[in-house]
């Protein structure tokens, strides 16, 4: 028969109780925390797996464990120093009834209480007794003073490296699927790896779990644990997405864009009058005509040589605007020769007379 030892990793089944009441107040088995009205519909109930002398289960039962053999059923007695204590007097407070009324709170014997101290603990209490205004709590544990009875029984001795760390993780985070958890272990180091678990298992239980398991793992021989991810990834907050920004970013540089081809086609629209004026008197000037014509040419030359010079400053030189102005001067010339024509029948018909 294999027995325990210290470092061991182990599957246990217990049933704890109070030894001078018989009252039950802990197990692993779920028939018998029903039948003892101690059942909770989160509890997780079989055989719980821990590490030997690791301090998982009080320490009075912890010490007992070495040296019995698996597969054996034993009655272990736990004296109140290695359970939940002896009796504290100076944890016995008094307090007045309008402490408790001023929060609405109307106290009776036996109901359980929690107090927060100066220093922000907080400390779970039973009401003793009610008298005279006074309200007396306790505040030491309600097994303190009481010797316990542990029925046990051993019911596997974990040898293999990666099932014992699998136990641990099932200890620290019981509702994780182990399956999922990618382990490898070396002589004096072990790695594990719940990347697969990240978007399944919340990170707080994951950075608590880890914490823990770190331990546990050091206290059965590895010197050396990581895990993926590591607890200051955990820690770490998500990386902010940057679509976004380039979206709002780009929408302004493409209106500036569009603002400023209208700027430049009301620009080069501007640019070809003051072209079009310029030629058109060039194109008067070259026409000789009859004295009435030349006086009128004169006027519109200079009319239109005025206008031309104010907006000359203004002129810019397009492709657009060219196309504008070849188009004109062929319009002028035109004018212009039906202007010298009709000019040169008045004199033949002068020289006639």
């Amino acid at each position: 028969m294999m027995k325990v030892q210290k470092g061991d990793v182990i599957r246990l089944h217990y049933t704890g109780k109070v030894k001078e009441t018989g009252e039950i107040f802990d197990t692993t088995f779920e028939d018998v925390a029903r039948e003892a009205g101690i059942y909770s519909e989160n509890g997780i109930y079989g055989p719980v797996p821990i590490a030997v002398g690791a301090g998982h289960v009080l320490k009075g039962l912890d010490e007992q464990l070495e040296g019995l053999e698996v597969g054996e059923k034993y009655e272990i007695i736990v004296p109140p120093e290695k359970g939940f204590g002896k009796r504290d007097p100076k944890l016995i407070k008094t307090f007045t009834l309008g402490q408790f009324r001023r929060q609405g709170i109307y106290p009776f014997p036996g109901m359980p209480v929690e107090i927060e101290t100066e220093g922000g603990r907080k400390l779970k209490g039973r009401v003793m007794t009610v008298s005279g205004g006074r309200v007396r709590v306790d505040f030491n544990h309600p097994y303190a003073g009481k010797h316990l009875v542990y029925e046990v029984e051993i019911v596997e001795k974990i040898e293999d490296p990666i099932e014992k760390v699998k136990a641990l993780i099932e200890l620290r985070m019981p509702r994780v699927d182990t399956e999922k958890v990618i382990i490898e272990v070396g002589e004096k180091d072990v790695t594990v790896d719940f990347g697969q678990l990240i978007n399944e298992v919340d990170r707080n239980t994951l950075v608590l779990g880890e914490i823990l398991l770190e331990s546990d793992l050091k206290f059965i021989g590895y010197e050396e644990v990581t895990f993926k991810p590591s607890v200051d990834e955990l820690l770490k907050p998500p990386e902010e997405e940057v679509v976004e920004l380039e979206e709002e970013v780009s929408e302004p540089l493409v209106e500036k864009t569009e603002e400023k081809e209208a700027e430049e086609e009301a620009a080069e629209e501007t640019t070809e009058e003051p072209v079009d004026k310029a030629e058109e008197a060039a194109a008067v000037e070259e026409a000789p005509a009859e004295a009435g014509d030349v006086e009128v040419a004169e006027e519109k030359k200079e009319e239109v040589t005025e206008e031309g010079e104010e907006e000359k400053p203004k002129k810019k030189t397009t492709r657009k605007s060219t196309k504008g102005r070849k188009t004109r001067r062929t319009t002028t010339r035109k004018t212009t020769s039906k202007k010298k024509a009709k000019a040169a029948e008045e004199v033949d018909e002068k020289k006639e007379e």
